[in-house]
């Protein structure tokens, strides 16, 4: 037996041994009832002390790796091998197809420009508020949040999108993704049935679904949801909707159905639940305020500010009708007691101080530079092309009725180092949209753009059917 030992590492000799001695046991090299040297010729073949070769030993007998047998020595105990699975290599091949391409271009919606986080004002805050926070900041608080954050993000939706809250009505969760599930729960008491856009992002419709919710999909059109097609026979929990720049589609709902939805609402006694991801991001004509402020006794406002500032923060909140109040503090308490504090005064500050409103004024020149290129290199690649949806946000949709996106067509552009979105991957009924696609721009440089819708154009030209 034979050991390989570094002594230029911080791993201690004795650590090094045994799991060295450990995983031959367990690999099979070792295999049962095999004997093992004594501690006084393993320590001298491979140049440590006897002792710590003992105290391998003894560590091994005591997890049953190992037995003692008197007057016979130290043996590999039965049973203390685990059989490795293996596949047949030979059987598998990978292929890279990548046509020559070192780098994938992914045009995934909703991915803010993670190389303009402002790090420097974050990191500042960071260290003012773990030096100045009281110590009851770093103790437990009450699951819907930090009353200081509530307070800001009260005015600030006021001011920004028009919904109208008291900071009481705000509860702090980890994400949009949080809310919505915290919302599924919270209002499929009795009613299972859940009213959503089609096509919508998979995520949310998911979240409902392992909530417990049977999904019932309402078609959109260019100005958003159809409120006629809701059913009055069976009316759902609530209706879900992004009604400032629809996923993935992207228009605006119009104020008439906007009315619409709320009157359908109070005479059927259920709720809308209005995701508003990421409206700040408005290129033409100012932003539509929000549907909760038509009537905040109907209308849950979910928002986040994953997709303004970064995911990893993972802050999200719903704004609830003062009779959903408790019972989802109750919720939230269950799940994860309450979001960290100390990230919560820091976006507290971050608002407070004015930086999110430079930074949101910062990132629409840079979307409105990346949109731009992309509805450019579009209309060059694919002239018979057309842009839907309103002009916000960091997605558009692009149709090009010559071309259908089928399953072999998007296998085929892999080839070429892209990774694009059809709109048949988000549609609850299937056939509507083969030939529109998903593409985001917020997480790509323009020479990314421009390269990727070259890659995209020369892939299909390329294809064969």
């Amino acid at each position: 037996m034979w050991f390989h030992v570094d002594r230029s590492i911080q791993k201690t000799l004795t650590q090094q041994i045994y799991e060295q001695l450990r995983n031959s046991i367990l690999n099979g090299e070792l295999n049962r009832d095999v004997k093992l040297p004594s501690t006084r010729e393993l320590s001298t073949s491979i140049g440590v002390s006897r002792n710590i070769v003992l105290e391998v030993y003894n560590q091994l007998v005591d997890e049953g790796y190992l037995i003692v047998r008197p007057r016979s020595g130290t043996f590999v105990a039965p049973g203390s091998s685990l059989i490795k699975l293996t596949t047949n290599e030979s059987k598998v091949e990978i292929k890279k197809q990548n046509k020559g391409y070192t780098d994938v271009i992914d045009f995934r919606a909703a991915t803010p420009a993670m190389d303009h986080f402002p790090r420097k004002v974050w990191g500042r805050l960071a260290k003012e508020v773990c030096y100045e926070a009281p110590d009851q900041l770093f103790g437990y608080h009450s699951p819907e949040g930090l009353v200081e954050l509530k307070e800001e993000l009260s005015r600030y939706l006021l001011r920004t999108r028009g919904v109208v809250s008291d900071p009481a009505q705000i509860i702090i969760t980890s994400g949009a993704t949080q809310a919505l599930s915290l919302i599924t729960e919270l209002l499929l008491k009795e009613n299972q049935l859940v009213a959503v856009e089609d096509p919508v992002t998979d995520e949310m419709r998911t979240i409902f679904s392992y909530g417990g919710a049977t999904i019932i999909p309402v078609p959109v059109d260019d100005k958003g949801i159809q409120p006629e097609f809701l059913s009055e026979d069976t009316p759902p929990s609530f209706i879900f909707i992004l009604p400032s720049h629809q996923f993935p589609l992207g228009g605006t709902l119009t104020i008439q159905r906007r009315i619409q939805l709320i009157e359908y609402a109070r005479k059927f006694n259920c709720y809308i639940v209005e995701d508003d991801y990421d409206s700040e991001f408005t290129y033409e004509g100012t932003p539509v305020h929000s549907v909760q402020g038509l009537d905040p006794e109907r209308v849950l406002y979910v928002g986040t500010f994953s997709k303004i500032l970064s995911p990893a923060l993972r802050i999200g909140y719903v704004v609830l009708p003062e009779p959903l109040i408790e019972e989802c503090k109750k919720l939230k308490w269950y799940t994860d007691r309450h979001h960290p504090s100390l990230e919560q005064l820091m976006l507290t500050r971050f608002i407070k101080e004015g930086f999110l409103d430079r930074h949101i004024r910062k990132m629409k020149r840079i979307y409105k530079q990346r949109r731009e290129a992309l509805v450019s290199s579009l209309k060059n690649h694919f002239p018979d092309s057309r842009i839907l949806g309103h002009a916000a946000g960091m997605h558009l949709v692009v149709e090009i009725p010559s071309v259908d996106f089928n399953g072999e067509l998007l296998d085929w552009i892999k080839k070429y180092s892209i990774q694009i979105y059809p709109v048949e991957y988000y549609s609850i009924i299937k056939g509507l949209h083969n030939h529109k696609i998903v593409l985001g721009y917020g997480g790509l440089a323009v020479e990314k753009i421009e390269e990727g819708v070259s890659r995209l154009s020369m892939a299909i030209k390329s294809y064969k059917k």
